[in-house]
């Protein structure tokens, strides 16, 4: 009897070894399970603080989605017109990539057939809440008075803003602040500018243009401490009269290249004062990208990295970035419209990544 007493205390021994060691295991699988959650939920926690901006290739116009945290949205410029709705469908992907339903704003800099031509193909394909440009059509062209014909045809049901210097955009999670509109420019400086433009004197006085290009609404794009500038297609007359003599900016993160890096913009004045981080040039293969402008980008102090959407015939060897910061390189990329990602922190770190070969780099302050 002593010795069944001994087995039964063994047996109970192992049996309580037993069931500690199996709650000690499950306790070891509900602590991983817990720690994948929470590693799962604050990655997500991470995306959705995010602002994402996609630069679009719509072949040396321009289409820019910018897509706050809180899921509303801002499209720069809808591209051509034509190509079988070639860039109002690349706009819908990238609008329905990014989770969105419709694009709450849509902002024509100036009615030039590559900013403004896509806009009836757009609205047929996507819901738009409102549509801002500068008001009238300021040249007399008769191609450019036919595409604000055709811009005014397809919004007539559309909410529509006219935007004048020093008005905001008001748009969830990130602050759009008007800076030229009509040919105007703001008249006083933000709270970070106002400081004297070293750079004013090293550009020559350029002509007038009368032009829709030096219409263009310009806006500056704040998320947390990062920023962006967009100036659409302005001109270097314009360019300076803003600028100079004292910098109304401040520094900028990320520079819009203006005009797609034609030579009629991008004045040292402009990109040299704001000392962008990155700038990222919305160029074709065989439109913008002159080799003077490039290099005026490119030698702006402070700047890390020019980025672009195609690599451009004109800017050659020595005019054109590594393959790797390049969206579509060479002339048959055209039709692959492969696109610019941008992914920025309320902290003023940002990612770009490029779609063609998902290189990327991340930019920290």
């Amino acid at each position: 009897m002593q010795g069944m007493s001994n087995t039964k205390g063994r047996w109970a021994c192992r049996s309580n070894i037993s069931a500690t060691l199996g709650s000690l295991i499950l306790l070891l699988i509900v602590g991983v399970l817990t720690d994948t959650t929470l590693v799962w939920a604050k990655t997500k926690e991470r995306s959705d603080q995010n602002l994402q901006i996609v630069f679009i290739d719509v072949e040396g116009g321009q289409a820019t989605l910018f897509v706050t945290p809180s899921g509303q949205s801002m499209l720069i410029d809808t591209g051509w017109p034509g190509f079988d709705g070639r860039d109002a469908k690349r706009i819908v992907a990238a609008a329905k990539a990014a989770g969105l339903k419709k694009i709450d704003y849509v902002v024509i800099t100036h009615y030039h057939t590559d900013h403004v031509g896509g806009v009836p193909e757009l609205i047929k394909r996507f819901k738009v809440g409102t549509f801002v440009d500068h008001g009238p059509n300021q040249e007399d062209a008769d191609v450019t008075r036919k595409d604000f014909a055709a811009y005014q045809k397809a919004i007539v049901h559309a909410k529509r803003m006219v935007a004048k210097p020093g008005d905001t955009i008001p748009i969830e999670g990130m602050q759009v602040q008007v800076l030229t509109s009509a040919g105007e420019h703001i008249s006083k400086p933000l709270e970070s500018g106002g400081q004297e433009n070293e750079f004013c004197s090293s550009d020559t006085k350029p002509e007038e243009d009368s032009t829709e290009n030096a219409r263009s609404v310009g806006v500056l794009v704040t998320f947390g401490i990062f920023r962006v500038l967009d100036l659409g297609d302005l001109t270097k007359k314009k360019e300076l009269e803003l600028m100079c003599p004292t910098n109304p900016i401040g520094k900028i993160d990320l520079l819009v290249v203006s005009h797609h890096g034609w030579n009629q913009s991008s004045t040292a004045a402009l990109v040299h004062a704001l000392h962008p981080r990155v700038a990222i040039m919305d160029n074709g293969a065989r439109k913008g990208g002159s080799p003077d402008a490039w290099q005026t980008v490119h030698d702006s102090p402070g700047l890390e990295d020019l980025w672009q959407l195609h690599t451009s015939v004109e800017g050659g060897k020595e005019h054109n970035v590594a393959d790797d910061f390049i969206a579509n390189t060479g002339e048959g990329d055209q039709d692959k419209g492969n696109s610019i990602r941008v992914v920025a922190g309320w902290d003023g770190i940002f990612t770009v990544v490029n779609a063609r070969n998902n290189f990327e780099k991340t930019y920290r302050k």
